[in-house]
């Protein structure tokens, strides 16, 4: 494998300087950070861009599945097409990643296994921000070792878009998109609805989404509005609890509603935002027999924040302040909640004719059950010329457990009041070039967690996890991609990741999640274009886990694309590999789909 691996990046090498066509532009895009939005080109630490392009033609069917082709990102399913995931990078847990939408916070205060209840499909998706490493002092809570902020789309026109697809295991979906509005004012509309019956006993699925939003434009600035709705249905044969659970069943709702405004006075710009999000999670141990064990946890998130940068003769200078009620209801948990308070500044300078950039920044939060915590860090660029970059950066972070770490109890876990806050120290240096054609980047980091969270096991034979700080964990990892343009209808990526975790402490223990990371990862994606109207995509990932071994995915997707008029045909793990990705729960073997979409302009 690894010679195979290195073969291909020899070979991707002496081809690259023959390309001649240009590939998607990240110039001008700006990561929208908290205080400081950066263009991607200068901005100082490994930071991933999936476009609206790479979506379209991506065999994927959800936004988990397309995050698998992030290299460093460990997306660990239970069951198909967005039922339930966990999202990990780079070895950490799913409870230390930030997911955003439109930059407003998704994660749920209960458990991360809720994180990815986002009311969106991927036809709703402009693109997608993934920023690997701390973020912490720019976005809180959860942004321990990565970020990931789903930007949606509303443009001018008037349109309508309806889809259908059909597949294996009776699975359906159809959906609609609506936008009217014009340059000043532009509104969205997305609904859909999925279902399958499941490719084993016990895993049907319902996924139905609604969102809504409305950007109104004003004089150098915007006022974004956004609702949604999510809500699943789904068997969860050997989703939690042990293999053996084979009659589970889950019900999880989410809800959004925010406002957020921008503009630019001059040198000063603006940015607040005021949200609520409700989530909602039932769970039954038998289905359909709530009497042996039923849960039902009812949250809600209240919050808003003010935000703003200076541009000024020594940089930019940008504070925030956020605020933020959690409330949690739930028959297992009791009735919880907390008020967290945050604080953020970050300055941004250059020197050296603009060639060294310096971005230095800290954040103080407090948590009424918790305490105080301070996040700083460091990012430093330095740019040989418009291509070539290295850079570096620094940070500390903490985490609070979630109230599922502190609170549940059933007969197979049992939380643990007496937690304190995880926290690390992360490190991280690379190398990076860029032009029209190509991308090429490598890194290599460091993450020394204290107080490590996790759900432990003294042995395989006792049957109750408990929640439990493990103690320190060393992470330290190599990370290459090389996103090549090499025609104008032949394009390649290739991605690398390695990861090795050292525990520091004595005493042996069965992790549940946090020593279970991807030891190797690979990633190679091919997309070809012809006869003018088709496109086929084939995605490849090679998987090493330490508990779970080794597999390999390949995943293909071929377009039509005429006008307004689009079909596809996309087939799931085409060489019908048996593998698990989470707990040992079985994933689909081949799955085929068929799918049409039809867009009505209307004048």
């Amino acid at each position: 494998m690894v010679k195979k691996i290195g073969s291909i990046f020899f070979l991707s090498f002496l081809i690259s300087f023959q390309a001649q066509e240009k590939t998607d532009d990240l110039e001008t895009i700006e990561i929208q950070g908290k205080i400081i939005s950066t263009p991607y080109k200068s901005a100082n630490q490994n930071i991933t861009i999936i476009t609206r392009k790479e979506i379209i033609n991506s065999p994927a069917k959800s936004i988990d599945e397309i995050l698998q082709q992030i290299p460093g990102m460990d997306i660990r399913r239970r069951g198909a097409n967005g039922v339930q995931s966990d999202i990990g990078f780079r070895g950490s847990s799913f409870e230390q990643v930030l997911l955003l939408l439109n930059g407003i916070r998704m994660n749920d205060s209960q458990t991360g296994h809720n994180s990815m209840n986002v009311p969106v499909d991927l036809e709703d998706v402009e693109r997608i921000e993934v920023i690997k490493g701390p973020a912490a002092r720019r976005f809180g809570q959860n942004a321990y070792a990565g970020a990931i902020n789903i930007i949606t789309r509303v443009n001018p026109g008037k349109r309508v878009k309806i889809s259908a697809e059909g597949g294996d295991y009776e699975s359906y979906g159809l959906g609609i998109n609506a936008q009217i509005g014009n340059d000043k004012f532009s509104q969205s509309l997305q609904a859909n609805s999925n279902s399958s019956q499941g490719y084993m006993y016990n895993t049907d699925y319902e996924i139905r989404n609604v969102f809504y939003q409305g950007k109104l434009n004003i004089k150098d600035g915007n006022i974004h509005f956004q609702a949604g709705f999510s809500e699943k249905k789904f068997g969860a044969n050997g989703f939690y609890s042990s293999p053996a659970a084979k009659d589970q069943y889950e019900e999880t709702q989410a809800s959004i509603v925010s406002m957020a405004y921008q503009q630019t006075f001059g040198k000063l710009r603006l940015n607040s935002n005021m949200y609520w999000r409700r989530g909602q999670d039932m769970y039954e141990y038998v289905r359909n027999k709530p009497e042996i064990y039923r849960n039902m946890h009812i949250g809600n998130n209240i919050g808003g924040e003010v935000n703003s940068s200076y541009t000024w003769r020594l940089g930019i200078t940008g504070i925030g302040v956020e605020l933020r009620k959690e409330f949690l209801a739930s028959n297992n948990l009791g009735d919880r909640e907390r008020f967290v308070s945050q604080v953020f500044f970050e300055h941004h300078f250059s020197l050296l004719d603009k060639k060294l950039t310096i971005s230095p920044g800290i954040s103080w939060a407090n948590y009424s059950n918790e305490g105080n915590f301070f996040y700083p860090g460091l990012d430093v660029g330095y740019h040989f010329n418009s291509h070539h970059k290295v850079y570096g950066n620094i940070a500390k972070v903490h985490r609070v457990p979630t109230f599922t770490d502190l609170y549940y109890s059933s007969k197979t876990e049992q939380g643990n009041v007496n937690l304190v806050p995880e926290d690390a120290v992360y490190t991280e240096i690379g190398y990076q070039y860029q032009n029209k054609n190509l991308l090429a980047k490598v890194s290599g980091f460091l993450r020394n967690s204290d107080n490590a969270i996790d759900w432990t096991k003294h042995s395989l034979e006792d049957p109750i996890w408990y929640a439990q700080n493990v103690g320190k964990i060393e992470t330290k990892g190599i990370e290459i991609e090389w996103n090549h343009q090499l025609i104008h209808w032949l394009k390649y990526s290739l991605g690398y990741t390695y990861l090795d975790n050292s525990f520091k402490q004595s005493g042996e223990f069965v992790s549940r999640y946090v020593l279970d990371n991807l030891k190797h990862q690979f990633i190679a994606k091919l997309e070809t274009r012809f006869l003018n109207h088709f496109t086929n995509e084939l995605v490849y990932r090679y998987n090493d886990r330490l508990n779970l071994g080794s597999y390999n995915l390949l995943d293909e997707k071929i377009s039509f694309k005429q006008k307004d008029f689009t079909f596809y045909v996309l087939v799931n793990n085409l060489t019908n590999t048996h593998y698990t990705e989470a707990f040992g729960v079985m994933m689909p073997q081949r799955w085929f789909h068929i799918g049409f979409s039809y867009t009505i302009n209307i004048n």
